[in-house]
């Protein structure tokens, strides 16, 4: 859906590119990213919008039907049960466009991979 092989400097860059509808989903789930996790800074990585805190929370993307969203495996098999109903790969949730976004478990998510990484961090002080 994206320009191929485009370099993407920031998070607006990567969003503008799309039509309105999907700009506007991906705000949605950005605002979600950002109020769950708000010590999070936004990032490119991979060419795709990332949120790091003590290394890598999530990613997202836009594709043709869905959203991606990439919680790293311990994300996804913390919500194993949760995410069962979308579609998605071992490292992916793919959030179609004809449905809403939902939410909570998006926020559930995040502030699970949060947790996590304020933690990880700890332990490297230790």
């Amino acid at each position: 859906m994206g320009k191929d092989k485009e370099k993407y400097q920031t998070v607006d860059e990567y969003i503008m590119q799309f039509p309105a509808e999907v700009q506007d989903t991906l705000q949605e789930l950005r605002v979600i990213i950002k109020e769950s996790a708000s010590e999070a800074e936004e990032t490119i990585s991979y060419q795709m919008p990332a949120f790091a805190l003590n290394g890598t929370l999530v990613y997202f993307a836009a594709w043709k039907k869905h959203i991606g969203f990439y919680p790293t495996s311990s994300g996804m098999n913390a919500f194993k049960e949760e995410v069962a109903e979308y579609k998605g790969t071992k490292d992916s949730i793919h959030f179609p466009f004809t449905k809403p976004l939902p939410k909570e478990l998006i926020r559930k998510i995040v502030e699970f991979r949060a947790a996590e990484n304020k933690n990880k961090g700890k332990e490297k002080i230790k």
